[in-house]
């Protein structure tokens, strides 16, 4: 694979990240760097993990992997999505928000938007990436854009939810929910 390839694939794959910063950052509704650097690290440490993983155990497992991906996907994030679109319609009072700045919460999501680069590695097993030297540049680059457009996904859900007055747990639950049906989707029309 070429350079611009690693780059256009990495961008690629960080469209989930960013769709659930986006969500998570409108829940935020406050820079706290803390927890946005968190969120952006186990994106980008998943989304580069995931690629290493999924080439190292193409030999034995690809078979597996191809076949329940896009359901656990799925699954993950329709189950927080409706999490939260439940908690949404509950009174002030009562509500216990879904909290993206939780670690268990954060490291879910960080899994859930990373299999797909898992699947990306055993292609990188498929397409003669035999060593661990030249699979390293394209995983570094998929781990280093997906932690930035992460930290953009943050910062622009956290100005746009901070400026309109919205029912933030409920688009965020719809957002999380469309990302599951899309990965779905798209596997199955495969």
């Amino acid at each position: 694979m070429t350079n611009l390839e690693n780059w256009l694939l990495a961008v690629g794959l960080a469209m989930d990240c960013l769709a659930v910063s986006i969500a998570s950052g409108i829940i935020f509704k406050k820079v706290h760097w803390g927890n946005i650097l968190t969120m952006a690290f186990f994106f980008g440490f998943f989304q580069a993990l995931m690629p290493f993983l999924g080439w190292f155990g193409a030999s034995r497992f690809s078979h597996l992997i191809e076949n329940v991906d896009h359901w656990l996907v799925f699954l993950i994030l329709a189950f927080l999505g409706g999490r939260m679109i439940w908690e949404s319609f509950k009174d002030e009072e009562c509500r216990s928000d879904f909290n993206p700045a939780c670690l268990k919460v954060v490291f879910t999501l960080a899994i859930a938007t990373s299999l797909d680069a898992l699947a990306v590695g055993v292609s990188f097993a498929f397409m003669g990436m035999r060593t661990v030297n030249s699979i390293i540049s394209p995983i570094l680059i998929i781990g280093l854009v997906s932690f930035v457009i992460s930290v953009f996904g943050l910062l622009f859900g956290i100005f746009f939810g901070c400026k309109h007055n919205m029912r933030v747990e409920l688009w965020g639950g719809l957002i999380l929910i469309g990302i599951g049906t899309k990965v779905l989707i798209e596997h199955l029309c495969l």
